[in-house]
Order: C-alpha cells, then structure tokens, then sequence
C-alpha cells in the first residue's frame, strides 16, 4: 500500500513520540497533594503547598533525588470533602503515578484515605490534620506518616495551658462534629483524668451551625471558667461571635484549626484573644533554616515582604520538613515503589530540618515525627500567629 506524505511522516515520527516520553517521565520523580485549596481553609492548602514548593526548589537545586530526577508537586484540592479526596489520591497514585501523597488540614479527608493508600500501597505524609487515628489506626503495614501535631498529645497540652495559666478548674469543650472532634473528645477526656481535671462538660456543633449560644449556655450553667475550642476557621469563628453575643468573657484555648486563614475576619473582635497551638513560628531569632526558608518565601511570593505576612506558617514549616524527609527517604528506598519508601522512611539519616533535627522520627510503633514538646503556643496579633510571652 503507497502511504501518503503525511502518512509517511507519521510513521516516522510515531516511534519517536514513543521513545520521547518515557525518557522524558524518567527524569522526574512525581509527589501530590491532596488538601482543601478552596473555601474557608484554602489559605491552609497555600500555605502547605508553598512549604513544599519551597523544599522541592532547594532539592532539586542541589541535584534532585535518585541520581538526577527532579521532584514535582501535583496538586489536587479536596474541597474538605472526603469523598473527593479519595477521589483526588486514587488519581493521584493511578494516574500520576506520583511516590506519596501529602494531606491536607482535614482530619475526616485523612481519615477516609487511610484505606485508599494501603490498598494502593502508597506513603501518606500528613502535614497538618491532627486526628489521633490518621497514624494510629491498627494498619500492619501501616502506610500513614505525618510531620504533625497528634490530637492525643495537644489535648492535654490544651488542658494543661488552661489550668496553669488561667487557673481554670472546670474547663469546658467545643468540638466540631466530625471525626476530629470524636478524636478530640477521647483525648480530653484520657487527659482529664491524668491531670485529674473535672471537665464542665463537652458539647459539639456541627459545621455549618451559626448559632452556638445553646451549647456555650450549657456549658456556662455547668460552671466553665475555660473554653477548650476545636474546629477549622470557618465554624470555629462562630462560636467567638456566638460568645461575644452572650458577653460571656471566660479565656479560650483553641487547637489549631483556627490558623487555617481569615480567622482574625470571620471571628470578631474577640479573636486575637484566643490562645492556640503550633509547631513552629518564624518570629524570633531564627535558625539557618529558618533564615533561608523565610529568604525562599520572600523571594517566590512577592506578597511576602516579613514573617507578617506569612500566613498559616504551621502548614508551610511542617511541609517543607515532611518533603525534605520524604526525599531522603526516596533516595534511601533507592526507588519510587511505594512499599520500599514506607520501609525506608524507618530507616532516615539524621536531618537538621526546621522545626527540629529529626533522629530516627519514624518507627514502626510511633509514625508521628514531632511530639509534645515541639508544640509552641501563640495568640494572633493582627493576622500573624504571634508567640504568647
């Protein structure tokens, strides 16, 4: 049969388009994020994804991972929605054929993948949700690793704080309903008994409430001197409206949901009198890494002129940690298959990172990096989450 000239060419160039893209698939090492990057929390995806973005810049400057292969973040936005961060990872791991998955602020988006990446025999690399279960959850091999605070170890920080520095006898709680606040609600009361503090009692308002002067009215009735406050900016802004309302003025302790962004908006005036957790704060006197992080920040992001301006830093410093480990880990694997990063993740070198310098921050009996006393407290000043002198 005579080939036209136009089928002639497309006969030659077809090999050629075969043979381009694996090499060009070669060259670079794929890692997705699945994180809410909309809505009331989408500062909190930012922030994450700048975290990363900052730390893949660095590594690939210095040659990349497994020899020469560039990382590249993939981005997918959960919308806070499980459903669709299950979607987003199978994606992500099936399509993109990305190394690891990095989460997002959402304990219940977490939580609903804990299934998805053993089935699928991938890394997770949580950098915020804080649910107790994510790493905790009876999985032999258990695929799900987090550069975060753990619900358990803040619960009774939060408890502590409040009885030490407000005197508080009868602390009572907010837990949005969803599994983080179930998480919560266990862990305070497993601290409770260990610090032998009588809880005024623990109520919970659901996500799209508006109103939570009934449960704050319990609560009151019940003799509270303290609110401990569990729940993401948005739902968490309307209980500090629904307190000012009732002018009840007892001290708040929040977990640290609330610096997900826009808080100092959404919850009225009183918000820069809440006192939340962190893991790390770029105000002070910095390390070398903490220098060149904030240098890296303001030198991408324009917008950035100070560490005032960086906002949701908790996401970005645990995010740039998480990804300069996960590339050692890559390298240690020698491989992107996904069983032998979760192996390896056990076996890391020493790193000097940003919050801390990790030794040996994975085991197979604790897959949480940080603990209790890499936890730091702050209040806001403006929109900054400025630490509590």
């Amino acid at each position: 049969m005579k080939l036209t000239p136009t089928q002639y060419l497309g006969s030659l160039l077809l090999p050629l388009m075969f043979l381009s893209t694996p090499a060009s698939a070669q060259e670079q090492v794929k890692i997705g994020l699945v994180a809410a990057l909309s809505g009331d929390s989408a500062l909190s995806g930012e922030s994450i994804a700048r975290g990363m973005t900052v730390a893949i810049d660095e590594i690939n400057a210095k040659g990349g991972v497994l020899g020469g292969k560039k990382l590249v973040l993939v981005r997918r936005d959960d919308e806070s929605n499980p459903a669709k961060g299950q979607l987003a990872a199978r994606e992500l791991i099936e399509k993109e054929k990305v190394a690891v998955v990095f989460g997002g602020i959402d304990t219940p988006v977490s939580m609903s993948l804990i299934n998805v990446m053993s089935e699928l025999k991938t890394p997770y690399m949580g950098v915020w949700a804080a649910g107790t279960g994510i790493t905790n959850n009876n999985k032999n091999p258990n695929y799900m690793f987090r550069v975060s605070a753990v619900d358990e170890r803040v619960d009774a920080g939060m408890l502590k704080y409040a009885q030490d520095k407000f005197k508080s006898k009868r602390p009572g709680s907010m837990l949005v309903n969803n599994p983080w606040g179930d998480s919560n609600m266990k862990g305070l009361e497993k601290a409770a008994a260990a610090l032998n503090i009588t809880l005024a009692g623990q109520e919970k308002y659901n996500v799209n409430d508006i109103d939570t002067t009934a449960q704050l009215t319990r609560l009151k009735n019940a003799g509270a001197d303290s609110i401990i406050l569990v729940g993401n900016t948005g739902v968490a802004a309307q209980v500090m409206k629904s307190m000012e309302r009732m002018n009840w003025n007892v001290p708040v302790v929040s977990h640290w949901g609330i610096s997900g962004g826009r808080f100092d908006e959404l919850a009225g005036p009183r918000y820069k009198d809440v006192v939340f957790v962190q893991t790390y704060s770029f105000f002070g006197k910095q390390s070398p890494v903490g220098d060149k992080v904030i240098a890296e920040l303001k030198k991408r992001y324009p917008e950035i002129k100070g560490v005032n301006d960086i906002v949701a830093p908790v996401g970005t410093a645990n995010a740039y940690d998480a990804t300069m480990l996960t590339a050692l880990a890559i390298n240690k694997a020698g491989s992107t298959n996904g069983e032998k990063i979760r192996e390896a993740y056990y076996e890391l070198p020493e790193y000097k990172g940003l919050i801390k310098t990790y030794k040996k921050p994975f085991s197979a009996e604790s897959q949480d990096a940080l603990t209790d006393r890499d936890y730091i407290w702050v209040h806001f000043v403006g929109n900054a989450a400025v630490p509590v002198n």
